[in-house]
This record gives structure tokens, C-alpha cells and sequence, in this order.
């Protein structure tokens, strides 16, 4: 399976961190908010990457070059400064996916979560990890069914983690430019082609300057923790 980091947002919410510095790249736990991902997607075995670019794009190749230093091979995705959004980066990075389902996690989320056991061919047109609403998303996105469907309405909604598997299919009768993926997932889920789950391991949403500062020496105290 391929992974794409989506990684062009130009990070309003961070700035004034992101006006020098791609919010992928900013440090916590002692290396770059991408690393994280890097390295957990290596350990699951996912060696191929997509990697879109946008704000400061340049900067981003410019530090993780060909990812061979984490045992990876990246291929990048250029955007122009504004970005195409989660859907339309998705779409223009289609050729170097390939034909078959691929992972996508957004750049600016961390997480525990164990890549490796994600569905690598879902039985609709996509997967979601579904967490726990965290405070500054209390409504959360989507509802999950016993059997697994996900749901745009129920008594329990949760919040999608911003990683998930999808098929090339969910994108057909696209066209290149700027669009969000949620308009497609919904479209998806009203014919029963999501699937999902409910991870309740540790999940943060790297918004904000101070839920970088709680997410950095929360890493940093576990790093200091005696084995």
C-alpha cells in the first residue's frame, strides 16, 4: 500500500509558527511534526509516499529530500502557494498513487494509531478512523453503526482523525482544482460505500501554537519516562 501525507495547508491557526516554517515541519517531541509520520508508516511496513506541498512548499524537500534517511521513498506532489485543498491535492496526486487503495493522513494530526492495521483493500470506497470528540470539536463529524458503516447522522457522532484508506474511485468524475474530500465522503457514505473505527488511543489535532506546546512535552515526558 502507498501513503500520502497531506502536507499543503498553509496553517492559519499557527501562525505566527507558520510564517516561516511549513506547519509539517514544525518540532515536537524533539524532531519535525512529519517525522512522526514517517517513522510510524515505516514500521507498518509503508515505504512508498506521496507528499503534496503548498505554503513554503520548498521547504519540505528540502528536508526530507527522497526520505531515504527514514527508510522511505517520497515522491512530491508541488501545489501552487494557496493549496487544493484535501480533495483536490488528493486528485492532482493520483498518478503517483497508482490504481489501487492508499492510505492518506494528515500532516498536521499525530498519533498513536498503528498504521499496520488498516484495511489495505476496504470494501466500499473508503475507510475512517473515527476518535473521541476532543474539546474544540464537540459536535464531531460522523456517526459509526455497529456493523462497522459510517454514518453521516446518529446519537453518538465522532471525529474523523484525519487518516483513512480510499479508493481512486471515490474521486471519479473529478476535475483538477481546489476541493475539499468531505463533500466526496458523504456522498460515499449515503450509498454505504464507508466503512470505519472507533480508535481510543492517543490522537491530538496540532491546530493551535498551544496544542503543539501541551502535544511537545507530553512526548517529551514520555520520552524521559524509565523503561
Amino acid at each position: 500500500m502507498k501513503a500520502m501525507i497531506l502536507a499543503a495547508g498553509r496553517g492559519e491557526r499557527m501562525r505566527p509558527l507558520t510564517d516561516h516554517t511549513p506547519k509539517p515541519l514544525l518540532p515536537v517531541g524533539g524532531r519535525p511534526l512529519i517525522v512522526h509520520h514517517l517513522e510510524a508508516l515505516r514500521a507498518a511496513g509503508i515505504q512508498d509516499l506521496v507528499i503534496n506541498t503548498g505554503h513554503l512548499g520548498q521547504q519540505l524537500p528540502a528536508a526530507l529530500g527522497d526520505g531515504r534517511n527514514w527508510g522511505v521513498r517520497i515522491a512530491w506532489s508541488p501545489e501552487p502557494p494557496e493549496a487544493l485543498e484535501t480533495g483536490g491535492g488528493i486528485f492532482q496526486a493520483l498518478p503517483l498513487l497508482g490504481p489501487d487503495p492508499f492510505l492518506v493522513v494528515n500532516g498536521d494530526v499525530w498519533s498513536d494509531y498503528p498504521f499496520g492495521r488498516l484495511p489495505a483493500a476496504p470494501a466500499g470506497l473508503a475507510h475512517l478512523v473515527l476518535v473521541d470528540n476532543p474539546p474544540h470539536h464537540p459536535q464531531g463529524d460522523f456517526a459509526l453503526a455497529a456493523d462497522g458503516q459510517v454514518m453521516n447522522d446518529g446519537v453518538v457522532k465522532l471525529t474523523f482523525a484525519g487518516v483513512s484508506v480510499l479508493r481512486p474511485e471515490l474521486f471519479a468524475g473529478c476535475a483538477p482544482g481546489r476541493f475539499p474530500l468531505g463533500p466526496l465522503l458523504r456522498r460515499a457514505l449515503a450509498t454505504g460505500q464507508v466503512s470505519g473505527e472507533h480508535y481510543q488511543g492517543r490522537w491530538r489535532d496540532i491546530g493551535t501554537p498551544e496544542r503543539l506546546a501541551t502535544l511537545d512535552r507530553e512526548l517529551r515526558e514520555t520520552d524521559r519516562r524509565p523503561a
